[in-house]
């Protein structure tokens, strides 16, 4: 009795301790997904803009960022190879594809999926479609559930006064810069997603002066109805662009909740002529001013606060357009580890890149892994 109490104690401490912060993370390796490789369906593999794991499987969910132009809005589950030491291997098993409201496909060019939670206490997912803004072509972002079968079962009631696009360019989302990025909370009671940059009445998209203003935006998830809002600062963009002048971007494309309040952000920084930079941040809501109300921020709004926690610039390696995160399983050695995806805009100039870290524990938390490993094999014994 005392040695199962003290297992329980143990594993229960080191898992509350990986799900409650991320000190750091570790590079594992890398696996990269020639563009132009199919799946066993026909279907195209790429544009993968979102991943979640799934612990009682094993497996990761990913969706395609495929506005049905390719093959029709799907998303994949999918194997990844990995532990402290080494990425081996990416196996796709399975392809479902996503379904309107009317139980069709969705239409080239009506969707623009982004991102993809799983529901762990339905087994439904959640996923959103950023938008459009194009001429005339005027598309409301949207935060829907479906079943596990890609089958609708509602939307989520995001303030269409604020977000949607209109026709006078003044309001709403910016073309492509709309809704990137979908949490769940830790007690799965709350659903988060964010724009990639300010919405036309909030400020100015980043520029390599400085960064631009996000919004956080969160629903109950029982009731569907939206709830307070944060206002959510990026970086600079990374670079000057090589011609200057040429296209150049930086924006909030991913956001994981690992507390109540604590959130992992990826800012993926564009230059023309020098490539992706990609950097992932501890962002907090602690503090920051609840904006649901204001119609336009002013900047006089209390931001989030974040800290950097990993500079992918750092690695040395090609980075491609990093848009996906998610908590992945516990290593051999008992630390959590954390999977990123890129979507390679089925450019035949990108990779589909997979990237595996292993969280480093804080001080202590190792110790108690060794005591609980020690324990476990006097209980063999």
């Amino acid at each position: 009795m005392k040695i199962r109490f003290a297992l329980a104690l143990v594993a229960g401490l080191a898992g509350s301790a990986v799900a409650q912060d991320i000190p750091a993370l570790r590079f594992i390796g890398q696996q990269q997904i020639a563009t132009g490789t199919a799946f066993s369906d026909g279907t195209i593999i790429g544009g993968l803009s979102g991943i979640d794991f799934d612990p009682s499987t094993g497996t990761y969910y990913a969706i395609a960022d495929d506005r049905s132009q390719i093959n029709p809005a799907r998303f994949y589950n999918l194997s990844l190879a990995f532990d402290q030491n080494s990425f081996s291997g990416v196996t796709f098993n399975s392809r479902t594809t996503l379904l309107n409201t009317d139980g069709s496909a969705y239409g080239n060019g009506r969707i623009d999926p982004e991102a993809i939670r799983l529901d762990r206490s339905t087994g439904r997912f959640f996923y959103v479609s950023e938008g459009e803004r194009s001429g005339t072509n005027l598309q409301s972002p949207f935060v829907r559930e479906m079943n596990a079968d890609g089958s609708f079962v509602r939307d989520l009631n995001v303030d269409g006064s604020r977000y949607n696009p209109t026709s006078s360019g003044l309001t709403g989302l910016r073309q492509n810069l709309a809704f990137e990025s979908l949490s769940l909370s830790t007690d799965g009671n709350t659903v988060y997603t964010a724009t990639e940059n300010a919405l036309f009445q909030d400020g100015t998209a980043a520029t390599v002066n400085s960064g631009t203003r996000c919004r956080v935006a969160s629903f109950n998830k029982a009731t569907g109805n939206a709830g307070a809002e944060y206002v959510y600062l990026t970086e600079p963009v990374a670079a000057q662009t090589i011609p200057a002048g040429a296209f150049a971007t930086n924006g909030l494309v991913e956001i994981l909740a690992i507390t109540d309040t604590t959130f992992l952000t990826v800012e993926r920084s564009f230059s023309t002529g020098v490539g992706n930079s990609i950097k992932i941040f501890k962002a907090s809501i602690a503090g920051a001013s609840d904006v649901s109300g204001v119609a336009a921020l002013t900047g006089s709004e209390t931001a989030m606060t974040k800290e950097l926690l990993f500079d992918l610039d750092t690695l040395g390696i090609y980075l491609d357009n990093i848009e996906g995160i998610t908590l992945g399983p516990v290593l051999p050695n008992g630390s959590r580890s954390v999977v990123v995806v890129s979507d390679n805009n089925f450019s035949s100039t990108q990779v589909t890149q997979f990237i595996a870290f292993e969280v480093v524990p804080a001080p202590g938390t190792m110790g108690m892994l060794a005591v609980a490993g020690l324990i476990a094999g006097r209980r063999r014994r």
